[in-house]
């Protein structure tokens, strides 16, 4: 687990250098060539790096040990910290569609051609929010991390930012400015359905919601393996943040002394903790065959 939070951690670092690199360039080159959309493609960037911050006091508070107020551990935590995340990228998706639907409204609004300068920036961010939505997600699916891989959403989200600032910024150079808020909207539609599945995934691991299919599949199949084993009589699952909490019931051989049906389930327990590393607690009850 220590692991897991460092790397988090490393790449949270990593993301806020990044943003803060991105979030002057783009604020310098907007007001140099005359770029509104990009000084707002400027505010966006700046903006990752209090959700960078909200993801690395979610991993932190996650990785608290067991106490005697929290005996399950804090790993709810950083389901707090993805909901917090997925929030605030809907509130940046309706921001930005708002602001488009404004600039389609004022259709005859006069606006400055932007300088080249604000297309290289547009084109940068582009390539290099792009890297880190894959680096951070990659990442965030290796160790499991919800609020890390809404981390990596938003980075997504300020790249198709960058996208709509690159169409209206060439648009406006080739006389039509109305490409601007019209690829706005579609961004604000990719950037809510993102918020909504982060949201939807945080909600279902804080609410006990069993594993899927085919990893209780997997767990009967792994209990089974042992020759000891005649059936499965029961099997619960539920997901605690990014762990995963499991009951069983197994039969066995009902003439077995007590201590090899003890042992069998100790077994059992073993086996599922090394297959399954995600696995955080198992409770085994053994049943007479």
């Amino acid at each position: 687990m220590e692991k897991q939070t460092q790397l988090a951690l490393r790449v949270s670092k990593t993301s806020i250098l990044v943003n803060l690199f991105l979030s002057f360039f783009k604020l310098a080159a907007g007001i140099l060539a005359h770029s509104g959309a990009m000084v707002s493609d400027a505010i966006h960037s700046a903006s990752d790096v209090f959700s960078t911050v909200i993801v690395m006091i979610g991993m932190k508070l996650s990785a608290k040990a067991s106490d005697r107020e929290h005996p399950y551990g804090h790993e709810r935590m950083e389901c707090v910290a993805a909901i917090v995340l997925a929030v605030v990228l809907l509130f940046t998706g309706l921001l930005i569609g708002q602001d488009s639907i404004e600039k389609i409204r004022s259709a005859e609004e006069t606006l400055a051609v932007p300088g080249l300068l604000a297309l290289i920036a547009a084109l940068l961010s582009i390539l290099v929010k792009e890297w880190m939505f894959r680096y951070t997600q990659r990442c965030a699916r290796e160790i499991d991390s919800p609020a890390l891989l809404a981390d990596a959403w938003h980075h997504r989200s300020d790249a198709l930012s960058s996208v709509g600032a690159l169409i209206g910024i060439a648009g406006a150079r080739l006389g039509f400015p109305v490409l601007d808020p019209l690829a706005g909207l579609v961004i604000c539609v990719f950037i809510g359905k993102a918020a909504y599945d982060i949201f939807l995934d945080a909600i279902n691991k804080m609410v006990d919601h069993s594993c899927d299919l085919e990893t209780e599949a997997a767990l009967r199949e792994c209990a089974l393996k042992n020759t000891s084993v005649e059936r499965i009589d029961l099997l619960r699952t539920r997901e605690f943040g990014n762990r995963i909490y499991v009951e069983m019931e197994i039969a066995v051989d009902g003439a077995l002394p007590l201590t090899k049906a003890h042992d069998i389930a100790e077994a059992v327990h073993n086996d599922i903790e090394q297959a399954f590393p995600k696995v955080k607690h198992i409770i085994i009850h053994v049943n007479p065959a």
